[in-house]
């Protein structure tokens, strides 16, 4: 593995035009492509497509496609998860995603962030943190996940909301930035 992987996956600052992510960005260009036009294939198909494509998937994992992803080696989706249409799992970190999980449609799970410094931004420079989704949660449509965020088990995000902090376990939570509302525990 390159230094610049390492940086990536480290959470350090790299470059993402370097030449053995490109070779990972091919790969994920040929098996997001391949998964997303086996839409009306056998369950079984897609769900080999899916392994092909993903670092770990659980039994009975469905994903509506169109799916997208950086590399697609960096994510685990546990047993029992649906993801809807038009997801984005940016995992230039690792994303987990528990098990039972429900995710809506056009929900975003990103990992990068950029340079705030203007030079250093205009030379690509950017890094990742991982993105954490326990058991049981529901993301609703268009929900965006922002770098380093981890949703606890059993918690609600409402449609729309942009999740910028950790969330705790079994609440419900709405906005931009996503807020908590109230408990959901009994």
């Amino acid at each position: 593995m390159g230094e610049n992987k390492k940086r990536m996956l480290a959470g350090d600052w790299f470059l993402p035009d370097d030449p053995e992510l490109a070779a990972d960005t091919r790969r994920r260009v040929e098996l997001c492509e391949a998964y997303n036009a086996a839409a009306g294939a056998e369950p079984a198909e897609r769900h080999r497509l899916l392994e092909r494509l993903l670092g770990s998937v659980g039994d009975g994992v469905r994903v509506r496609p169109p799916f997208h992803c950086d590399f697609g080696h960096h994510i685990t989706i546990g047993a029992g998860t649906f993801v809807s249409f038009g997801a984005v799992f940016l995992d230039a970190a690792p994303i987990t995603v528990g098990r039972d999980v429900q995710i809506g449609p056009y929900v975003q799970l990103l990992t990068p962030t950029h340079e705030l410094d203007a030079e250093r931004r205009r030379a690509g420079w950017e890094r990742a943190a991982p993105v954490t989704i326990g058991d049981n949660v529901w993301l609703g449509g268009g929900v965006i996940v922002c770098p380093g965020v981890s949703i606890g088990e059993n918690t609600v995000v409402g449609a729309g909301s942009v999740v910028t902090r950790d969330l705790p376990a079994g609440v419900l939570a709405v906005g931009n930035p996503a807020r908590v509302v109230r408990s959901l525990e009994a």
